[in-house]
């Protein structure tokens, strides 16, 4: 349904985004993850063809960007970072205004009006001027005019933005439920938003791929360990030095345990059996073992460890 091929985008001597490559399926969530200036929003105008990009080519829907970007846009529904407001009309009257634009006519334009009203939560602020709105209602009002012409595809930048925490729930249930037969791409550089809403993740830094897929995989890619904790009665000293000898262990810190328990988070190899391993020593070692379980690295670690890399390698690169 999307397929960018090798986009980049340069002002100048400053490069945007660089070979940026990536598919999202039909019926998918995909979260651009970034911080910010990785280049989400720049990838997200050249999709939606408010930027030609330097070199490279996308297509959506199977329209081309550069051939047919008539065709791109009237089968996407995008939500902008700087939003698309008209601040001297009424909400109901500008989200009327847009569906007509987009060619909504008879019952199907009350339809979709009616639709996007209720879903984006707009009605309370229907006869309401755009300039009089809180921020909150200006995102939904926003997404409203996202949604009305009921697009095949969905891109959303920073889509939660300004909503309080009831709202960000209430968009997140959106996003799904639109999933069920709309594509979807959505950037954030919020990790909580990309973990709930999101399938798969493509992750930026200083313009480039560094990784792309589900956040089991990126795990196993940025971390190549997993993390177990343990809890043993026993005296700390002795048991760390009993997990030190574990054939997989590749690292053990100590964390705060209670009296009588000494904790340890065990680091190891994907591939490795190091759960059967520190089981067996304490059978071994007759120490009652009050907890152990696998402590998968969260969304935020992987995120810091691919970036981070990626930032290493830049640099590495310009000192060489």
């Amino acid at each position: 349904m999307i397929e960018a091929d090798n986009i980049t985008m340069r002002y100048g001597p400053v490069v945007a985004v660089e070979d940026a490559t990536f598919r999202v399926r039909p019926g998918e969530v995909v979260g651009l993850l970034g911080p910010n200036g990785a280049g989400k929003s720049t990838i997200m105008k050249v999709l939606t063809t408010y930027l030609y990009p330097t070199s490279g080519a996308a297509r959506v829907c199977g329209k081309d960007i550069l051939a047919d970007p008539i065709g791109v846009r009237r089968c996407i529904g995008y939500l902008p970072e700087v939003l698309p407001l008209y601040t001297d009309m009424e909400v109901g009257k500008y989200i009327e205004f847009v569906a007509r634009a987009r060619g909504l006519a008879g019952p199907k334009l009350a339809e979709r009006i009616d639709w996007v009203v209720e879903r984006c939560g707009v009605r309370p602020v229907f006869r309401t001027l755009v300039r009089e709105l809180s921020k909150g209602f200006r995102q939904r009002a926003a997404l409203a005019q996202a949604l009305v012409h009921d697009p095949a595809v969905v891109i959303l930048d920073e889509p939660t933005s300004g909503l309080d925490p009831h709202q960000i729930v209430e968009i997140r249930r959106l996003v799904r439920e639109l999933a069920k037969e709309k594509t979807v791409i959505c950037s954030t550089h919020i990790l909580q938003e990309v973990e709930a809403i999101a399938d798969r993740i493509v992750v930026l830094s200083r313009g480039r791929v560094v990784a792309d897929g589900t956040f089991q995989e990126l795990r196993r890619k940025a971390m190549k360990r997993q993390r177990v904790e343990v809890a043993v009665a026993a005296g700390r000293e002795e048991a760390k030095r009993a997990l030190g000898g574990l054939a997989d262990a590749k690292d053990i810190r100590p964390v705060k345990s209670g009296e009588g328990t000494a904790r340890f988070c065990v680091e190891a190899d994907f591939k490795s059996a190091i759960l059967g391993q520190i089981d067996g020593l304490m059978h071994e070692k007759g120490w009652q073992v009050t907890e152990l379980v696998d402590r998968p690295f969260t969304l935020e670690e992987t995120f810091l460890a691919l970036t981070e890399a990626e930032d290493a390698e830049t640099l590495a690169g310009g000192a060489a």
